[in-house]
């Protein structure tokens, strides 16, 4: 089985920051994504779509991403649910990034680099498939 995303978009907000209860890092960001065709009218449709950077990943994107700029994010789609103030359930679709790569300049200049930047979860550490999520059963913080 695979549950593999890939985006290119925009951000649609500035990275929010914040902290498990146990301290652990986590970036919550939307990314704005054209739809591939248009209306009746003409127009191309957007999609929203939430996506959440855990630990030294999450801290990097808050430090360096704002509203705005463009990024590929590649992750898997996590469902979730929660209940609201009112009591009411909620269900939440997001992205888990497993590789941000920041494809324009750095904030506030918006022109493309010769060469990306790219941040992956757990830089510098070969992936291996025994990867402890126990902190990952935390809920979120926003």
């Amino acid at each position: 089985m695979l549950n593999k995303i890939i985006l290119i978009g925009r951000l649609a907000r500035d990275p929010e920051l914040r902290y498990t209860p146990s301290g652990t890092p986590v970036a919550g960001f939307t990314v704005a994504v054209d739809r591939p065709f248009v209306d009746k009218q003409g127009n191309r449709g957007t999609d929203f779509i939430d996506v959440v950077a855990w630990r030294k990943l999450g801290e990097t994107c808050a430090r360096h991403l704002g509203k705005g700029r463009l990024v590929c994010v590649e992750g898997r789609l996590e469902l979730r649910s929660y209940e609201d103030n009112q009591g009411i359930r909620r269900k939440v679709a997001e992205v888990i990034a497993d590789n941000v790569r920041f494809l324009d300049g750095p904030r506030g200049l918006g022109t493309p680099h010769d060469q990306n930047e790219q941040v992956k979860s757990g830089e510098g550490q070969p992936y291996r498939n025994e990867i402890d999520f126990s902190d990952d059963d935390e809920p979120l913080p926003f």
